[in-house]
């Protein structure tokens, strides 16, 4: 009627029921080559009979290989998962609360570090060729709530608004009560409080009562001390806010490291902005070998603190940086050159250019011929736009740019004014509007030097692997394991969990090309 019971007979040694093969014993082998003692810093004490931070971080690597995040998952397959026991080492299995402070309190001190020790190492073995590095960016979803968000522009708004609102009651103030004025301009919180202490200083000398709850008639001092200090509590808000928002133009309440940011996953079809980070890898013969987190939305101003922070902590130096268009301006092509590193970045207008359109475009300086001697372009009805001096612009991250300004005086009664001033000239009056060209001669050449480089067949291939593996690491991440919001809040937090990720990614990496006999290859090559 009942089955018989039966006895599960395992052998004495997990490791003989693994195969030879699997990538959990590359993994173990791995860490094992990492000097682990800036990890064990982090612990005040290790006791004897629990799970060892290497032990811990194997645990951790191996469950992102995996593609199991959560700490509670985590939790289950130490406690069932036989890989999982073969690393524990005949250990208990950690519960999610062990697991989620090694990931937040303790590797999160240490993830840069690790992430550059492991990059070494696979230097050491020859997988990586430390010259070229393709680049490039992602935006990935925080672990924040998507109706939390903080505008600077809104609070700024706000703010300037009750400050000329307690300008007039504290003005009112002094007229009533005969206070003394102790500010000049604009009043400030400061001023707000110290006109406080004086109402209150009135209150005690004339012996008034404040009054609280339904039923009773307050004061007009009392009114008035009531609305200022409501004042200076928003106050205070609105400085805090603006104190974490910083450069930033918005932030989550329940992660205020993450910035608001238009998503490719738009399920509304809307634009909605979600709470995110652009995340920006630097991929080597397929290996990740440094990443950073950014606030900034778009990748054009990333790119030199990406490379300021991978020069600062790996020991090799990359000679060729490979990018998409995004990341093209004149601050990252004169940051590279003074590095001396050769720039491969397809400029913006590398596509369009190739369009009938653009061709036939008579207002862009590129279908307007150029003569070098006299320093002057010809338009479409024979007129000349001269040079009429260099006027230097200010980007946003702080880059001077010096751009030279070409003008023509000769544009009234022009048939083609019309198709070749555009913009917001139509505000001006058709008799002011002159036709005016603001060219930088650096970034034109820097331009045309990278174009040079980018259709040579060292370019294609350069460019061909940056497809394949810029944006195979993303597919990675985001199609194969699924990683599409991080699971930790904060900054550093953040940082950590993509560095385990990162780390997990190259161990496979280097597992399936060991499988397959490819180690040592970097580039792939061109299909004719």
């Amino acid at each position: 009627m009942f089955s018989r019971p039966y006895q599960l007979k395992l052998p004495l040694e997990i490791g003989h029921i693994i195969p030879d093969d699997d990538c959990v014993r590359l993994l173990g082998q791995f860490v094992e080559e990492l000097d682990l003692r800036d990890l064990y810093s982090t612990y005040s004490k290790v006791k004897e009979n629990q799970v060892s931070p290497r032990q811990m971080l194997k645990i951790m690597l191996y469950a992102y290989h995996e593609g199991n995040f959560s700490s509670r998952g985590i939790e289950k397959s130490c406690r069932r998962d036989i890989n999982y026991m073969y690393l524990l080492e005949g250990r208990s299995a950690p519960d999610h609360a062990t697991i989620a402070r090694f990931r937040s309190i303790h590797f999160a001190e240490v993830a840069e570090k690790y992430l550059a020790m492991s990059v070494s190492y696979l230097m050491e073995l020859g997988e990586i060729s430390g010259k070229e590095i393709f680049i490039d960016g992602t935006k990935i979803e925080a672990n924040a709530n998507k109706y939390t968000f903080v505008w600077k522009k809104s609070v700024t708004k706000n703010q300037a608004k009750l400050l000329a609102k307690m300008a007039s009651l504290v003005q009112e103030c002094v007229e009533t009560y005969g206070l003394r004025k102790i500010w000049h301009g604009q009043v400030k919180e400061k001023h707000l409080e110290k006109v406080i202490r004086q109402l209150y200083r009135i209150k005690e000398e004339e012996g008034i009562e404040f009054v609280h709850g339904s039923g009773k008639r307050k004061t007009q001092l009392q009114r008035h001390v009531e609305e200022l200090e409501e004042g200076v509590a928003h106050l205070k808000e609105y400085s805090e806010k603006l104190s974490i928002l910083g450069e930033r133009n918005s932030y989550s309440k329940t992660d205020p490291d993450a910035t608001f940011m238009r998503m490719k996953e738009d399920a509304m079809l809307n634009g909605q902005l979600k709470p995110a980070y652009n995340l920006q890898l630097g991929v080597d013969s397929g290996y990740i070998s440094w990443l950073t987190l950014s606030p900034r939305p778009t990748d054009t101003m990333t790119l030199i603190p990406f490379l300021k922070g991978m020069e600062s902590s790996l020991r090799h130096r990359y000679s060729v940086v490979v990018a998409d268009a995004g990341y093209e301006s004149e601050e990252n092509y004169s940051f590279l050159e003074d590095r001396r590193m050769t720039a491969v970045i397809k400029p913006a207008n590398y596509e369009i250019s190739k369009t009938r359109k653009y061709k036939k475009d008579i207002s862009r300086k590129e279908n307007m011929p150029y003569d070098l001697e006299g320093d002057f372009y010809t338009c479409i009805n024979g007129c000349k736009l001269e040079n009429c001096g260099t006027k230097k612009r200010r980007t946003a991250s702080g880059y001077i740019r010096e751009e030279t300004i070409y003008r023509c005086d000769d544009c009234l009664g022009c048939p083609h004014k019309s198709e070749c001033i555009k913009g917001r000239n139509w505000k001006i009056p058709e008799d002011e509007r002159f036709k005016e060209l603001s060219v930088s001669r650096k970034f034109e050449r820097q331009r045309k030097e990278c174009l040079d480089r980018i259709v040579s067949d060292e370019g294609v291939q350069l460019r061909v692997n940056r497809s394949i593996q810029a944006e195979g690491a993303f597919a990675l991440w985001k199609e194969d394991q699924k990683f599409r919001q991080f699971l930790c809040r904060g900054q550093a937090n953040v940082y950590a969990e993509s560095v385990l990720m990162a780390m997990a990614q190259n161990i496979g990496n280097l597992h399936r090309r060991i499988q397959a006999g490819r180690l040592g290859h970097h580039l792939y090559e061109v299909n004719a």
